[in-house]
Order: structure tokens, then C-alpha cells, then sequence
């Protein structure tokens, strides 16, 4: 697993550089520069506003657990997910062992992030459902509409299937994490432990569907930062086009979950989409390193951090 997340990621830098080589390279990195520090400042500052939504929507779903280490959390798994070769589940297993530094126990850890990623996942899909009722307002023959409205169709077929066959979960997660955490979970006992939790905090529907809110105005307040970008590039866009390119871009994202980082997805998603809606593809790829370069300003810092948390721990 760990060589074919190499070469997924290694395949998605390449299309990455091709892209940026076909629409001219000094041309998409004089664009991206034009924002200067302090636009890039602003772009880092909103991305830490939206770590703070996130890490609410966690403490919705985990009573029990103080809001500033549920936002360090969220931010070490997004750290992980943005900067390291690992799909997201990487960055929930890194984020939830955030969490267990300061004395969570890992069962608890481990069921909270299930049931804010299943908060998480319940956003996207409404945010994607806006996308594509955008889509169908501001181009109606588009031909992204059907692929679009069939996916979305199967993602609310996987996600009813899921939250009724929730206790199914709790028992296959047991098994993988009896051959992948067992230790870290404190052995068998740990794993019922975390079967227990994950049915006390998907028992109360009010928090889920609170946690999936908070979720869905995350993922608003990340259109509204490709937004700014934009702005900041000097590209004059309504804000309804970009909502509706950034909900169904990140649909495609997470469609490509298996990919880390989405290295290759997000620029290849930029510019077609951004076609689709007007933004010519050096712009959008503009916007993409912009993304790139703010993920791993925060990023690398936060995983810094973390590191010297573990190996604080250990000593």
C-alpha cells in the first residue's frame, strides 16, 4: 500500500507539471505570485477560520472533549492528509492519535473521528447537491449535470446504507483495527470499547445532523476562500459560479480519495471545471498552487509539532 501511494502521488505531480507546462509556466507562476504576502496571509488566516468551524463541528459530535484540542485535531489530519502520501484515512488515523496525546483514550478517538468524518461526509453531499442545482441554474445543457446527478445519486444510496447499517460498521472496524491498532486501542477490550462508543454517539441523531451543518459551512466557507483567491488575482467572478466549481470540484476530489493529496485531481479538476465556468485555465491553475503552497505553509509546521509531541511522549 505504501508503494502504490508513492506511485499515485508521484503520477499526480506529474500530471501536475504537465499542466502547468501546457498553459505556460512562468505565465501561471506570475499569476500566482500577484497575490503577494499579505494576499497570501489572507488566504492562510480564512483557512485557519475554517479550522476552527471544523474543529467544532468534531466537539458537536464528541461531547466531552475541550473545542481547542478538537481543532488541533482536525488540523493535524489535515496536515497530514494535505502533506503526507497517505490517503485521508492516513490524516483521521493522525488526527485522532492528535487527540489521544493529551489523554483521550484512543477508543473514544478513534469513534469520535468516524462519526465527524460520517458529519463531514453528510455535509459534502448537500454542498455537492448545491453544486450541481448551481449548475443546472447557470448552464442548463451542461454536460456535467448527468455524470454529476448519477454519483450523487449513489453517494446518498452508500451514505442511507451506511447510517443504517451503522452497528455493521462499528463491528468491521473492531476487526481492522484488531489486525492494524490493536495495540494502540489496548487490545480487545479497547476495541469493544470503541464498538460501545461508536453506538452511544451515533444513538443522539440531533448531534449528527448539528456536526453536518457545521460541516456543509465549512465547505461553503471553502468556495468562499477559492473565491478570494480569484479576487486577489485580479479575476472579477461572481460568487454563486465559484460556489457551484468548488462544490463540485471537491465532489471529484473525494471521488479520488485513493490518490494522496489529491496530487493531479485538484489541478486536472481546476481547470476543467474552471472552464466550464469561465476561468481561464492559468487562473485556475493559479488558484490551485495558491492552495498548494497554503496547505503546506500550515501544514508542515503543524506536523512539526506534532512530531516533537510524540517524541516528547516517548522520552
Amino acid at each position: 500500500m505504501k508503494r502504490v501511494s508513492i506511485l499515485l502521488a508521484l503520477a499526480g505531480l506529474a500530471v501536475s507539471a504537465l499542466l502547468v507546462a501546457r498553459y505556460d509556466a512562468v505565465q501561471v507562476m506570475d499569476v500566482a505570485l500577484s497575490v503577494g504576502w499579505r494576499g497570501f496571509g489572507l488566504l492562510v488566516l480564512w483557512q485557519c477560520v475554517l479550522f476552527v468551524v471544523l474543529g467544532l463541528a468534531w466537539v458537536t459530535v464528541l461531547p466531552g472533549v475541550g473545542a481547542p484540542l478538537l481543532v488541533w485535531g482536525r488540523m493535524v489530519r489535515d496536515a497530514a492528509t494535505a502533506c503526507l502520501p497517505f490517503s485521508p484515512v492516513g490524516g483521521y488515523v493522525l488526527g485522532a492519535r492528535a487527540v489521544t496525546l493529551d489523554g483521550v483514550p484512543g477508543p473514544v478517538a478513534a469513534a469520535g473521528t468516524v462519526v465527524d468524518v460520517t458529519a463531514e461526509i453528510i455535509g459534502q453531499f448537500l454542498f455537492s447537491l448545491f453544486g450541481l442545482a448551481a449548475l443546472l441554474l447557470l448552464q442548463p445543457g451542461s454536460p456535467y449535470a448527468v455524470p454529476v446527478g448519477a454519483g450523487l445519486l449513489v453517494v446518498a444510496v452508500a451514505i442511507g446504507a451506511g447510517l443504517r447499517g451503522r452497528i455493521a460498521i462499528g463491528r468491521g472496524l473492531r476487526v481492522i483495527g484488531e489486525r492494524l491498532l490493536g495495540g494502540w486501542f489496548g487490545g480487545q477490550a479497547g476495541l469493544d470499547r470503541m464498538g460501545d462508543d461508536l453506538t452511544r454517539l451515533f444513538a443522539d441523531p440531533r448531534r449528527l445532523v448539528l456536526g453536518s451543518a457545521l460541516h456543509l459551512l465549512g465547505w461553503f466557507g471553502t468556495g468562499l476562500g477559492t473565491w478570494i483567491s480569484l479576487r486577489l488575482l485580479g479575476w472579477e467572478a461572481d460568487l454563486l459560479p465559484i460556489l457551484a466549481l468548488e462544490a463540485l470540484l471537491d465532489a471529484l476530489i473525494g471521488a479520488a480519495f485513493f490518490v494522496p493529496g489529491a496530487m493531479g485531481v485538484q489541478e486536472a479538476g481546476y481547470v476543467g471545471l474552471g472552464a466550464a465556468f469561465g476561468v481561464p485555465p492559468e487562473v485556475a491553475l493559479s488558484v490551485s498552487l495558491l492552495r498548494r503552497a497554503r496547505d503546506l505553509a500550515l501544514g508542515l509546521p503543524i506536523l512539526l509539532v506534532f512530531q516533537w509531541l510524540e517524541v516528547r511522549r516517548i522520552r
